[in-house]
């Protein structure tokens, strides 16, 4: 089991390195670019496969306790020390990160996006996977910090070299806020080390141990500087601004690593560290991070609603990104509750919110493949045609063109479909579960925390799921329905025809509309798993919680 978890974390790193060398002469495929990419998914099938091997072999019968735990000195003047330790709360983290990663590696050998050599593309996802991993697995306060840092770096090259238009000022900003958020986070991790006089994140969770060196003030002081750089990677309104850019310009994986992974990596920050390490700080600040919350979530579904509406030349993949930020809303608003109901809602809303949304994201670069657009006005349109005869009412029906997903590419467009009704929470999916679960921890928070106030968030972020579902029904039915007739009786939305015309046959029939590539084999291959843990977990709530609840009861109750 050690050696398992030591693996997850260093694999990815050796692979970086040997994607950089030249192939072997038998491992080099028909060219060299075909046999870096294989290499790629070879080396993030090994990952995942000892990833599940870690979730096969850990004790489920003890989540709470730390396990593969490797303990080794590395800096002794400073006392920081190479511990590394997985639990009910950082296990799923670990398996979804390996996952996501081995699909994004997959999806990129048959479709690699457009720039740079593979080689350099390669490298950096598996050092992407790599700090990502190492995030989940460490429980050294600097180490934290460290493997918190080293996904920046790829994030930023794969936004600037192979993503889309205006890439280079969304990498900087990406990077230029989340840099500032952690070097004020580096000053209140360096504040908890140097006044409880360790980094040891076990030691510090615990009420008998360092912890008890911290002053209120000193808590106080260090979950405002850690809690800033957390929620920019959250990402927490209103520091999200860096989010929507980046997503709509990075390509495909990075946006599915992007929203499925790296957004974890703050939550993750608050519950393992601020929770159980700054308590009586956290306490204080509890009612302005939820309400911070309950704003994100009415902010994110306000905004999707603006981008979905017809002729606001919404962007499909930008309304995706804002989604994330009130579904994230959900996450931080179940961490301020400070109660294992709420704190369980949104470790859950974590993981599901990496598989649906990085279903998602997977389903609109290959829409975007298809039709070279992700303009909300462009997908919606129906093929061009007259009115049909007569006035009334009836002039105003659109005429059958057959434009939408469903009669273009019928598997894709239901696939999409389930994905939008996935993302709204529908009971019996992934989304339903977190988002519950954290209004009830709203409804009944920690004691000392002030329950109007929450029952006011819960209701905002009650508003949010009904927000949520007219924005998501209205892209299922602007996608994959088809666009609707002008109101004013002009014409038909649909795409101009090429010659002038009115884009019907001669006998006035409206001109179908070319079809699209249904879904192919490897989508099939990677998108199937994201859509069949959603249904899975979505149904068996249970396997699920019964990892993270003793964890966080016990990390809440301070180590007991």
């Amino acid at each position: 089991m050690q050696l398992l978890l030591a693996g997850l974390v260093v694999l990815p790193l050796v692979g970086a390195l040997a994607a950089l060398l030249p192939a072997p002469p038998g491992l080099r495929g028909k060219n060299p670019d075909q046999a870096v990419l294989r290499h790629g998914v070879t080396v993030t099938g090994v990952v995942l496969a000892a990833a599940i091997a870690l979730a096969t072999g850990f004790d489920h019968g003890h989540p709470a306790r730390m396990q593969a735990t490797t303990d080794i000195s590395w800096i002794p003047a400073l006392g920081i020390r190479i511990h590394l330790g997985v639990d009910g709360i950082s296990l799923p983290l670990l398996v979804l990160t390996a996952l996501l990663t081995f699909l994004c590696a997959l999806y990129s050998y048959f479709r690699m996006p457009t720039g740079p050599s593979p080689k350099a593309f390669v490298a950096l996802l598996l050092t992407l996977e790599a700090g990502t991993l190492a995030t989940f697995a460490v429980l050294d306060l600097m180490l934290f910090f460290l493997a918190f840092e080293m996904v920046l770096i790829p994030m930023y090259f794969l936004i600037a070299r192979w993503g889309g238009a205006h890439k280079q000022a969304a990498a900087w900003k990406f990077i230029l806020y989340t840099l500032l958020g952690s070097v004020v986070m580096l000053l209140g991790l360096l504040l908890i080390g140097v006044k409880s006089g360790t980094f040891d994140m076990v030691a510090l969770a615990t009420d008998n141990g360092p912890k008890a060196q911290l002053s209120h003030t000193v808590q106080l002081l260090a979950v405002l500087a850690i809690g800033i750089g957390l929620a920019v990677k959250s990402p927490m309104w209103p520091l999200h601004s860096w989010l929507p850019d980046a997503h709509t310009a990075a390509p495909t994986v990075g946006s599915v690593l992007l929203a499925g992974v790296l957004l974890k990596m703050g939550t993750y920050g608050f519950v393992r560290i601020a929770l159980p390490i700054t308590p009586e700080g956290m306490h204080t600040f509890a009612p302005y991070l939820a309400a911070l919350a309950a704003v994100g979530i009415i902010y994110g579904s306000l905004a999707c609603l603006a981008l979905v509406r017809k002729g606001a030349g919404g962007d499909l993949k930008r309304l995706i990104a804002y989604s994330s930020v009130g579904h994230m809303g959900f996450v931080l608003l179940g961490i301020a509750s400070m109660t294992p109901t709420g704190v369980n809602g949104a470790l859950f809303a974590n993981i599901a919110h990496g598989l649906i949304t990085g279903l998602l994201f997977f389903m609109v670069g290959a829409l975007k493949d298809r039709t070279g657009s992700t303009d909300l006005d462009t997908l919606a349109r129906s093929a061009p045609g007259p009115r049909p005869a007569g006035s009334g009412a009836a002039a105003l029906l659109p005429a059958p063109s057959g434009a939408a997903l469903y009669a273009r590419a019928p598997r894709f467009g239901g696939l999409l479909a389930f994905g939008a009704v996935a993302s709204l929470g529908l009971p019996g999916l992934a989304g339903f579960w977190g988002e519950m679960l954290a209004m009830f921890g709203a409804f009944r928070p920690a004691a000392g925390l002030s329950r109007p106030a929450f029952l006011t968030f819960m209701v905002l972020a009650g508003l949010g799921t009904l927000l949520t579902a007219a924005y998501l029904l209205l892209v299922v039915r602007r996608v994959c329905m088809g666009g609707s007739v002008d109101l004013a009786g002009a014409a038909v939305l649909g795409n101009p025809d090429p010659d002038g015309g009115t884009g019907a046959d001669p006998d006035g029939t409206p001109a179908p509309a070319p079809a699209l590539p249904d879904l192919a084999r490897y989508e099939y291959a990677a998108w199937t798993p994201l859509a069949a843990l959603t249904v899975l977990t979505g149904l068996w709530p249970a396997a699920l919680l019964g990892l993270t609840d003793p964890a966080v009861q016990q990390l809440l109750g301070g180590g007991k």
